[in-house]
């Protein structure tokens, strides 16, 4: 039986263990804490839109609208962004990213690091754009909200920076769960979108965290379906051709959207008159269809249950789309997801509808067409089919319908990855053709800190020293020597301690057995041998940001540095680009032990 000793259960061993790529119990052990927080986090921003609404919408209900008088919730509209207007961009341009889009980017150039001003500019803002009257959904501050608070308990742990990657993505999952009652969907989410990767050592921290995000929403909301719907079935063969259609139209509505969400011509206007653009567009179409403001799932649920008129349908499939893309376009940091699923079940109603025109024996109900087209919608704009289909399960309680949803989901992403040229909505910037976060070699190094692969066995050593000095340097067995230079403005050196042990003893060859003078000294910047350049890295640094340093600054070694106080910090080992090599790539384990052969002479002949 392993026996284990009190360090083992020490902060400092929980850091350790999580910087090796194995450190499975540890990052599951996180994800269950993550969960929690990020449930806590989802339950305060629903409660603290309920206690908004409590003060001027009918009854108390977000989505109420059309409840109120045509006056009003035109006026709505122009209220948030003035509001929005005032006081988001009166800051800094850094404290005005929020949503998903800050979420992938903190995560693929900051290590999975957040600013707090911009988390809680994520609170009042998300509030005001749906209580607003905006077309903004909650998930985007969901999942902000959720990433940052996981994360920020791993920077308060002070944790290698391998696991705030996890962290974040657990973060991501349980704030998906944890508001929309969809814990698979979130897994999927937050490893389709957010990571962009699928491994076992994430999966079962997000799986844990999003399991606990939907138990602690689940506790003060209870179990329910995001959506009542009647039993419904796809019915006759002769309707899968026209989910094929219907999946192409809503492809091509998903590209117009990130079309018109990324116009240039529009981002080029001036502040004020984009906002205005948003306000004033969203007020005019919302005084005859109040349905275009807010998340929309009431009418995702009335068109699931047919319940929408014609021309309200054809009011969600349209103006709600445009608006949407003109105010993420105009500069308001919104939620687009919940938009994009209204979007896609009034068009998928409207075209069920159609069908039932078409051919009223065989045609399915415009309820399963509204289910296909809210999967299809989603998938389409974010490039992210599987975790559409999981939403699709999860939001309607119909597993009936999954076949039909993949032929819709699959039409429309290929429609508008292909037709239109659209990536996946929060896909903004690439790299040879990809996105940071999905180049194979960037993620297999983002998953280690520099712990485990780094090498421990170094001593520190002036330049300057005498062969008895140098003589006890070597008693430790290092594999380096660390030279401090007399100027900060120098670079570190590195030198392998086998070079010095071997010019001593080829001195001790050439003195013939005679004693050498007392005041012999020895140069270490003169002796045979390779020396290394090299540059700080931090310890919970992951071996990408060492990569990258090393490539930026054309070095072969960086020395890692151990310590939050700049006076009392200490090198505690050396990564040098061959580590990292020898981390990616393959090693014969007949080479590896004959090196590890060639090492041990090596060795015991000094």
């Amino acid at each position: 039986m392993a026996r284990f000793s009190r360090s083992d259960f020490t902060l400092e061993s929980f850091r350790r263990q999580l910087a090796n790529v194995d450190a499975l119990p540890q990052l599951c052990v996180l994800g269950l804490v993550s969960g929690v927080i990020t449930g806590a986090v989802m339950v305060a921003f629903r409660l603290l839109l309920e206690a908004g609404a409590a003060l001027y919408m009918p009854e108390g209900n977000p989505e109420a609208f059309e409840g109120m008088e045509p006056w009003l919730r035109a006026l709505l509209p122009l209220v948030a962004v003035s509001i929005i207007g005032t006081l988001l961009y009166r800051q800094k341009a850094a404290a005005r990213k929020l949503g998903v889009g800050h979420v992938i980017e903190r995560l693929t150039y900051h290590q999975g690091r957040f600013p707090m001003r911009n988390w809680l500019n994520q609170w009042w803002v998300g509030v005001v754009s749906v209580l607003g009257g905006l077309s903004a959904g909650r998930e985007g501050p969901a999942i902000h909200l959720g990433a940052a608070a996981s994360s920020g308990l791993g920077l308060k742990l002070r944790l290698p920076n391998n696991s705030l990657r996890v962290l974040v993505a657990c973060g991501t999952a349980a704030g998906i769960s944890a508001s929309f009652n969809t814990p698979i969907a979130g897994v999927i989410f937050a490893m389709e979108v957010v990571m962009m990767e699928y491994t076992l050592m994430s999966f079962m921290p997000v799986i844990l965290a999003s399991t606990m995000g939907a138990l602690v929403a689940q506790v003060v909301y209870g179990n329910e379906p995001a959506f009542r719907i009647p039993e419904v079935a796809l019915g006759s063969l002769i309707n899968l051709p026209w989910v094929v259609v219907v999946g192409l139209v809503i492809g091509l509505l998903a590209g117009l959207f990130i079309h018109i969400s990324r116009s240039q011509q529009l981002q080029a206007w001036p502040l004020w008159l984009r906002l205005a653009l948003v306000g004033v567009v969203t007020g005019a179409v919302a005084w005859w269809y109040p349905e275009v403001q807010g998340i929309g799932y009431d009418s995702v649920a009335a068109a699931l249950n047919n319940q929408l008129e014609l021309k309200v349908l054809l009011a969600l499939m349209i103006a709600k789309l445009l608006i949407t893309a003109i105010t993420v376009a105009g500069g308001v940091p919104i939620g687009i997801i919940g938009p994009v699923l209204v979007v896609g079940a009034a068009t998928g109603a409207l075209g069920g509808m159609l069908g039932g025109w078409l051919w009223p024996d065989k045609a399915a109900d415009p309820g399963v067409y509204a289910m296909l087209g809210m999967a299809a919608m989603m998938g389409a704009v974010l490039q992210a089919p599987l975790a559409a289909l999981m939403a699709l399960l999860e939001l309607t309680h119909s597993p009936h319908m999954m076949l039909p949803g993949m032929l819709a989901v699959v039409v429309a992403c290929l429609t508008s990855r292909q037709l239109t040229g659209c990536e996946g909505f929060f896909i903004s910037s690439v790299r040879y053709g990809l996105h940071p976060l999905q180049q194979p070699l960037m993620q297999a190094l983002s998953r280690v800190s520099v712990p485990a692969v780094m090498e421990r066995q170094l001593v520190r050593t002036e330049r300057i020293i005498t062969p008895a000095h140098a003589r006890r340097l070597l008693e430790t067995n290092p594999i380096w020597l660390v030279i401090e230079r007399s100027s900060s403005e120098k670079p570190v050196l590195a030198l392998k301690a086998a070079e010095l042990a071997r010019w001593l003893l080829e001195h001790d060859e050439a003195l013939g057995g005679e004693t050498p003078p007392e005041d012999e000294l020895i140069d270490l910047l003169e002796i045979p041998g390779q020396r290394l350049e090299m540059a700080p890295i931090a310890l919970q640094a992951t071996l990408s940001e060492a990569f990258l340093k090393l490539q930026a600054d054309t070095l072969d070694a960086l020395y890692v540095v151990h310590g939050y106080r700049p006076k009392q910090q200490r090198i505690s080992g050396i990564i040098t680009r061959d580590a990292i090599e020898r981390y990616y790539h393959y090693v014969d384990p007949l080479s590896a032990e004959s090196r590890g052969a060639e090492k041990g002479t090596e060795k015991s002949k000094y």
